[in-house]
């Protein structure tokens, strides 16, 4: 195939198609019998929230476009407009979708394992009363409708907000008669309330959404009016925010700033209750000038990621996955000295199978070791009360010098960071925000410690963030070394990031955005060259995205030489496999499973000397050229050995992969017959029990 062909857009999936095609798999794990039940109500929650953040950003980037150049053509030569339209096609399938497995499967199968939402026509006259009393006493008070008219305009609706819109008939106190009101229900409210037991004569596990409350006694809002009716309607805007470059001298205050306005960005999205009118619709249609295409009816709450809390509600073992503890090495016990296990040997750990407190403990004995002088870090999520963040200011107080590298543009944690920077500040952390332009996505911990005459540096390199909750759910490596020249390395970046130094060569990782984009190429080249010198070449990438055009473009010249490329990618691929002549030995499969898939490893074979990394970085356009990420080597022949054995494992799977079809769908891979199911996360959660 000739090389312009490489660029014929025929070869690409769309990027928002391929997320949305991530998100139908997460959705298929809510019908999933096999999976406990309660599970997959969250699986129908995650669905929901990822859709909701998909609309935020990536759909508010494609309307931004058409606004700026609707010409322009993306690399699967799609216009803006059209891919608008194929979005909302797929977006109004898997909404249908989503409410028709809460309705026909998970509500009737939770109801037969008695926990039940009582609908508004099915409470008793004992659930009434106490319902009433608690809208009368909880509600009422806090409750406020905006009648409209001249002197009442349509109020701002917040971000992602629970709204009602009520038409009315009759005069208030005042003799007006608008006909209608708004009423936006406050975040802090819970979207669904247990009903008491012994108050109410229910079953132990029956719950109510608030918005059947509202609904039932709305009228005590209106006094002396009557309600003709009441739905509920909730509207996304565009959350995505900018920050210019070239206009700011601080950027806190500009991340601050903008923060402010996340709730009233650009409407991207409505949905309102299937009940409603078409006179309503077509009203709100116009006050939030928002395309037909782009309103989408609900058959349940307009919100079905809130039904997430009564996970924490409900005391059901049999309908959650078994609970399991992470494995913690003995080396790397509360009571063992860290540093001696690490000058040692270098460590790997596998989360969540391995636990996440030795990262915690790492940084515990720096604070309070007298031989550590310094400790460098990246915070780019953490978490409140993070542990890790109480460690640094421990360190900090205890008179080591400690520099955080504090991603104030972490998407939906800006606020939280600016809160953790502050916290920092206070103990006489150096904070540093990271570099205007490129967001500091590397995870990277350095600890320099005096022994005996020479100083000593300890690092930790991850592929995840230093978030112990987050550490409990996705699947992750971290690589603790006192390697000379990896630590080396990482104090350079440290030097750049905070010094604003020139580029310097590195010994062993790389770096975007300078040296990880070429450096990936280059070995894919290897492997190409290697396969038309008659020697073994292999690639195994699992990421969580592959997108960019130019590796993708490389991966298929590699598949044109005869190099097999297995292709491990959780979430959005736009690179097209099993093309005759373009892509006859790529394999791209996804995992699903109990936990995020959010490892990114990267094997070359090199003529069978293996080559090992892990990284920070997708294989995107934003982590190779506006985003600070370390690609860092596993050296040690053990560590290698481990990862390309958990590498096998993913590739064995045949229950939770879904394998990328050339037309861009996704099958489920099922085991053969006779052939024993194999579940890699299951298998992965043994080996460390």
């Amino acid at each position: 195939m000739e090389t312009n062909e490489l660029d014929n857009p025929e070869h690409y999936i769309n990027r928002e198609i391929s997320l949305m095609e991530f998100n139908d798999r997460v959705l298929a794990q809510a019908r999933d019998k096999g999976i406990p039940l309660l599970e997959r109500l969250n699986y129908l929650c995650i669905s929901s929230s990822n859709l909701d953040e998909f609309f935020e950003v990536r759909v508010a980037s494609v309307l931004q476009m058409l606004k700026m150049d609707s010409g322009a053509v993306s690399t699967d030569g799609l216009t803006p407009n059209e891919q608008l339209d194929a979005i909302c096609k797929k977006a109004h399938v898997l909404v249908e979708e989503q409410y028709r497995v809460l309705n026909e499967m998970i509500l009737p199968e939770l109801e037969e394992h008695d926990i039940r939402f009582v609908r508004r026509d099915k409470w008793s006259s004992t659930q009434k009363k106490w319902l009433e009393k608690f809208f009368n006493v909880e509600l009422l008070p806090i409750l406020t409708p905006m009648g409209l008219d001249s002197a009442h305009p349509f109020p701002r609706i917040l971000n992602k907000s629970l709204n009602f819109i009520i038409a009315m008939t009759g005069k208030d106190a005042f003799g007006r008669n608008s006909g209608r009101a708004i009423l936006q229900v406050p975040r802090a409210l819970s979207r669904v309330i247990q009903l008491p037991q012994d108050e109410t004569d229910s079953g132990s596990y029956d719950f109510v959404f608030l918005s059947s409350i509202i609904h039932a006694f709305v009228e005590k809002l209106f006094n002396g009016m009557t309600v003709k009716s009441c739905h509920q309607f909730r509207v996304t805007r565009n959350s995505d925010f900018f920050v210019d470059e070239d206009a700011i001298d601080d950027l806190l205050h500009a991340v601050e700033g903008e923060l402010l306005m996340r709730n009233y960005g650009d409407e991207v999205r409505m949905e309102i209750d299937e009940n409603c009118p078409e006179e309503t619709i077509l009203f709100l249609k116009e006050r939030f000038r928002i395309h037909a295409d782009r309103v989408f009816q609900a058959k349940g709450p307009v919100n079905l990621s809130r039904l997430q809390s009564i996970n924490n509600l409900i005391d059901r073992p049999d309908l959650k996955f078994p609970p399991f503890n992470s494995y913690i090495a003995p080396q790397l016990g509360r009571k063992k000295n860290i540093f001696d296990a690490i000058k040692k040997q270098d460590i790997l750990l596998h989360h969540p199978y391995e636990s996440f407190r030795p990262v915690v403990e790492f940084l515990r004995q720096a604070a309070t070791d007298p031989n550590v002088l310094a400790i460098k870090q990246t915070v780019y999520r953490a978490g409140i009360d993070s542990p890790i963040v109480a460690a640094l200011v421990k360190a900090a107080r205890a008179g080591k010098e400690v520099t955080v590298v504090i991603e104030l543009r972490a998407r939906f944690d800006e606020k939280e960071n600016i809160g953790l920077a502050s916290k920092l500040q206070e103990a006489a952390v150096h904070v540093v925000y990271g570099v205007v332009g490129y967001k500091t996505h590397a995870k990277m911990c350095l600890v320099l410690r005096k022994e005996g005459k020479k100083l000593c540096n300890y690092v930790h390199l991850g592929t995840g963030n230093y978030h112990p909750k987050t550490a409990r759910l996705y699947t992750d490596y971290g690589l603790f070394s006192c390697d000379k020249e990896l630590g080396e390395d990482v104090r350079r970046i440290f030097a750049q990031l905070t010094s604003l130094g020139k580029v310097t060569k590195l010994n062993k990782l790389l770096q975007s955005p300078f040296t990880l984009h070429k450096g990936v190429l280059d070995k894919i080249e290897r492997e190409i060259q290697n396969k038309k010198n008659g020697k073994s070449a292999k690639i195994i990438i699992k990421v969580n995205a592959i997108v960019e055009e130019e590796s993708i473009r490389a991966l298929y010249r590699a598949s044109q030489a005869g190099v097999k490329v297995k292709l491990i990618v959780r979430g959005v691929c736009c690179l097209r496999p099993g093309v005759k002549g373009l892509s006859d030995n790529i394999e791209v499969r996804s995992i699903i499973g109990r936990f995020l898939e959010h490892t990114r490893v990267y094997a070359f074979s090199n003529n069978d000397e293996w080559e090992v990394y892990a990284s920070s970085a997708d294989l995107m356009d934003r982590n190779m050229f506006r985003r600070v990420e370390a690609f860092f080597p596993i050296d040690s022949k053990k560590l290698h050995d481990r990862v390309m054995n958990d590498l096998d494992c993913y590739l064995k799977d045949n229950s939770q992969t879904w394998l990328l079809q050339s037309d861009g769908s996704y099958l489920q891979a099922k085991p053969k017959e006779g052939e024993e199911v194999f579940i890699v996360q299951n298998e992965l959660l043994k080996s460390f029990q």
